[in-house]
């Protein structure tokens, strides 16, 4: 990785845990060069505008969640026991910041209205996300695991649901039962799919 790469890694990295705290569109410039060390004019000379910055900070966040929590999934088993590692190291996601939780669970509630390029990077990399549920899903269905009439994009749907509802239950709510709930929801979707 050159000098200049490593520059722009280093400064998203930064970006990403102020943008977990402070929101993407609450973040300024002014609070990054100060987080960073750097000045206004030199983190422009690596983002032309604080839009592309943000969208660069959203690039970064999903390849740290590949590397975290789908590569790990794609390397177990196929079937229920991969969709299983997919969800477990989603629950753990939103450990990998230290303050502010999952970029994306905040991201969505601060620009669900908010039209524009950001937005739509933001939108795909959901869609992205809910289309890999169901791909790991079909696996149990080809599987034999799951029945064949099963809606994987409704299992899909519901394990998201699950998984929202536990960064609030964990982080904003402080429920100390939050991951015990959120797994037994897992089963019971997991359960109710095989006796479809």
């Amino acid at each position: 990785m050159s000098k200049g790469n490593e520059t722009r890694d280093a400064i998203l990295t930064q970006a990403t845990s102020v943008a977990s705290k402070v929101g993407l569109t609450g973040m300024t410039i002014g609070q990054l060069a100060s987080h960073t060390g750097m000045s206004k004019s030199g983190l422009y000379a690596h983002f032309e505008s604080k839009e592309a910055l943000q969208i660069e900070i959203l690039r970064h966040t999903r390849e740290r969640f590949v590397e975290r929590v789908i590569r790990p999934a794609l390397q177990s088993p196929r079937g229920v026991s991969r969709l299983h590692t997919l969800f477990e190291a989603w629950l753990t996601w939103s450990d990998a910041f230290e303050e502010g939780g999952c970029l994306f669970v905040a991201a969505c509630s601060e620009l669900d209205d908010q039209p524009g390029p950001v937005r739509d990077a933001l939108v795909r990399d959901e869609r992205d996300w809910l289309e890999l549920i169901s791909t790991v899903t079909a696996t149990a269905v080809s599987e034999g695991e799951f029945p064949e009439d099963v809606d994987v994009d409704q299992i899909a749907y519901e394990l998201h649901a699950i998984t929202l509802n536990h960064q609030h239950a964990s982080r904003l709510m402080q429920d100390p039962r939050a991951l015990e709930r959120a797994r037994r929801a897992f089963d019971s979707i997991i359960d109710r799919a095989r006796k479809t």
